[in-house]
């Protein structure tokens, strides 16, 4: 019975869903073309808040962000773990200016790829790592200096709670040649919006924004392993809190 509730509300959530997104695909296609980019970012920045308050109202999917104060003045590389679709609404809401780094294929969506396209994504091929690396490196330190954060999953593709995902050395390796810092986030979005499957369950996805960690006189390596255990062991800590709470 309790599965069927969390149905019902997750069909009510995509039927809301669904009409944002084409309202917002209406709207960008009239007036994204004479808005300026300060503008424009703030209508996705509201869309992104909108989306996870409708989450909240449909879903009962709660949220709580800690360490706001570890977001630097200026912007840097944002690396994330990847659980849902979740996250990439929160931090797209944070961190504006944005260029995150997606598949190509997501472009191709009608409506969903317009609005894409508008975020000026770092859009990469997967099936040729060396070119994308290649292409990350490029347009991210672009983005960088024109001042937008770069946001990253390093996992590539969304990961369930407990699960690990190959992390990729892309996220750390921009910010090195780019001399800016790297910003780690962990969180549990997983645990009330699994990737793959249609139901949402309530719950409180919990963000944590760690304080940075600078990339100057750091080795790479070394430094890649420093977000990657602090993301994963965070990321672990709100799954056990999670677990005591229920």
């Amino acid at each position: 019975m309790r599965d069927m509730l969390y149905l019902l509300r997750s069909l009510v959530f995509y039927v809301g869903y669904a009409t944002i997104i084409g309202v917002l695909g209406l709207v960008s296609l009239v007036l994204f073309p004479c808005l300026n980019e300060v503008k424009r970012v703030k209508l996705l920045e509201w869309v992104d808040w909108l989306l996870l308050g409708w989450a909240r109202v449909a879903c009962g999917i709660r949220y709580d962000i800690t360490g706001r104060e570890n977001i630097p003045a200026g912007p840097c590389v944002v690396v994330s773990n990847h659980e849902s679709a979740w996250e990439t609404y929160c931090l797209g809401a944070l961190f504006q200016p944005q260029s995150t780094v997606l598949k190509k294929e997501l472009l191709s969506i009608p409506v969903f790829g317009w609005i894409l396209r508008y975020l000026t994504p770092i859009a990469i091929d997967r099936s040729k790592p060396a070119a994308s690396l290649r292409q990350l490196l490029a347009q991210g330190k672009s983005r960088l200096a024109e001042g937008r954060w770069v946001v990253i999953f390093p996992e590539g593709t969304r990961v369930r709670p407990g699960k690990t995902g190959k992390f990729n050395k892309g996220g750390v390796a921009l910010a090195c040649l780019a001399k800016v810092d790297v910003l780690p986030v962990a969180h549990n979005a997983g645990e009330c919006w699994p990737a793959g499957s249609v139901i949402k369950r309530p719950g409180t996805v919990r963000v944590v924004i760690g304080p940075v960690m600078a990339t100057e006189g750091r080795n790479r390596d070394e430094l890649h392993d420093e977000v990657e255990v602090w993301i994963r062991t965070q990321s672990a800590a709100l799954r056990a809190k999670e677990a005591v709470v229920h």
